[in-house]
């Protein structure tokens, strides 16, 4: 594969690699749906299942060409640089766009979990018994975490480790979005703006040879967390290629619905109109965290004012979410014909 890839694929690659962190960064869009309809999804999961037991044994017996080789290392290097740049980038846009326009934001966010439902239900015709329970079931566990109370951000190691498994399915499973399950763990700002832009801070300081961030208790503690999420991401994204290989080769019609089922019913998580009721004692204080941040208690779901302007910009945008996933199923078949 990496004998017939010219300089002009190694850059597209890089580049596809920036779509697709920005994917994975976006509740609602699956890193995978770009892997899909970019045309590289196979080798991409192919690459991932090579990282097994004769990969490691290449790699301790020092034969380093001849394991990135094996795992068709160039391919998932550049795929990975464009990711990590996207991350950055995107994670800085996102932390200024969800204080300032939040409403807006959810909209975009809501539409492209629309447009994801429509992307993995469109060409879906194995409609029978197992498949009908299963969408059954996968939007009976969604509408019920809707109803439920949000999930408190943890930053607890264990539980961020969970959260970088559970994460990177997104990037293995076109459809499924990683970061839309993070906002249900309650961990999606936590994780994917917070601990990010701690370590972007981090570099910034430190080029500058700025170094007081080491005495920084909350800057420590995102970068701790940010490496083990990480750490949990690599693990979740090696064993979930596996995993998934299994499953969608014996199951895949039924794990289809279930997915589908699970992200429609899931919906009210992230509808834009809400009102954030934060946790406040007797007094009627706002209690705060260890980090001096407001305790969310739940979120009171609105019915959007038709009179105001805003609620049509917010349409607008649920409408681009739309229109981004569309685009990207438009992309993969114009690819594929040419």
């Amino acid at each position: 594969m990496e004998s017939t890839r010219t300089l002009k694929d190694k850059i597209l690659l890089v580049v596809k690699g920036l779509a697709m962190g920005a994917a994975n960064k976006v509740p609602g869009v699956s890193g995978g749906i770009v892997a899909f309809v970019a045309g590289f999804y196979e080798e991409f999961i192919f690459s991932l299942q090579r990282i097994n037991g004769k990969a490691f044994k290449l790699l301790f017996n020092g034969r380093f060409k001849s394991f990135a080789q094996y795992i068709n290392g160039r391919f998932l290097g550049l795929l990975i640089l464009g990711m990590l740049i996207s991350y950055f980038s995107v994670s800085k846009i996102l932390d200024y766009f969800i204080q300032h326009y939040e409403l807006y934001v959810w909209s975009a966010f809501f539409g492209m979990i629309l447009g994801s439902i429509y992307y993995i239900a469109k060409d879906f015709n194995h409609w029978n018994r197992a498949t009908i329970l299963s969408i059954i079931i996968g939007a009976a566990v969604g509408i019920s975490i809707s109803l439920m109370n949000p999930a408190k951000e943890n930053d607890h190691l264990a539980f961020v480790f969970l959260c970088g498994i559970i994460s990177v399915s997104g990037m293995t499973l076109p459809g499924l979005s990683g970061s839309f399950i993070l906002i249900l763990l309650g961990n999606y700002v936590l994780l994917l703006v917070d601990s990010v832009n701690a370590l972007y801070d981090t570099f910034a300081d430190m080029l500058r040879g700025d170094f007081t961030f080491t005495s920084n208790h909350e800057r420590v503690r995102d970068l701790k967390i940010l490496a083990v999420f990480t750490a949990g991401s690599a693990v979740g994204l090696v064993t979930l290629s596996h995993l998934l290989n299994y499953v969608l080769k014996h199951y895949k019609n039924v794990t289809t619905a279930i997915i589908i089922g699970f992200i429609s019913g899931s919906l009210g998580v992230v509808w834009p109109w809400k009102e954030t009721i934060y946790k406040a004692d007797d007094a009627g204080v706002f209690l705060l965290d260890s980090n001096g941040k407001q305790i969310i208690q739940n979120y009171k779901r609105l019915i959007p004012d038709l009179a105001a302007s805003e609620t049509w910009i917010a349409v607008f945008y649920i409408l681009i979410g739309v229109s981004i996933v569309l685009a990207l199923d438009w992309y993969g078949k114009r690819t594929k014909k040419i």
